[in-house]
């Protein structure tokens, strides 16, 4: 996206949006030095041009139940393109696959998976992801504890 050219008042308002999703857009407008008109128009064409591409809650996963969070190692049998296609619509279906990030090295992809408890994590495993087609082998880690979890990029 190099031909899309952000001025100082963009960041601004990338940065506010994406650590406070939810401020009003005269909020938002006041606090880039702007009336609300402009900073819509802005917001619009930073929706447009593809740099916001969604909107949503952060949502607190142990206050729904989900009290396990595993990070996967996925290598593949096969690395053809259609193999790895596969793969990515396979886990694009399973709710409980949060992130999924296909890698360059001995690992072919790493999952980010949620789960309420130890003994659905193991059931999801078994059942859905080990029996996945053209799965060679799986490398689980169970996090202890989250030390920082940013949404989105550096801005300013």
């Amino acid at each position: 996206m190099a031909d899309i050219n952000l001025d100082r008042i963009d960041l601004q308002i990338l940065d506010r949006l994406q650590n406070e999703g939810r401020v009003t857009n005269v909020e938002l407008a006041n606090s880039v030095g702007l009336t609300a008109p402009p900073c819509l128009r802005r917001m619009r064409a930073l929706e447009d041009s593809g740099v916001i591409t969604a909107y949503h809650a952060a949502i607190d996963p142990a206050k729904m139940g989900y009290t396990i969070t595993v990070f996967a190692m996925v290598s593949l049998k096969s690395q053809a393109e259609t193999d790895l296609q596969a793969f990515e619509e396979y886990v694009d279906q399973l709710p409980e696959v949060r992130e999924c990030y296909m890698l360059n090295g001995e690992i072919d992809f790493m999952l980010k998976i949620v789960a309420k408890d130890l003994q659905e994590f193991q059931s999801f495993l078994t059942r859905k992801l080990t029996s996945a087609p053209n799965v060679g082998s799986i490398k689980t880690s169970l996090t202890i504890r989250s030390a920082k979890n940013l949404p989105g990029v550096p801005i300013l």
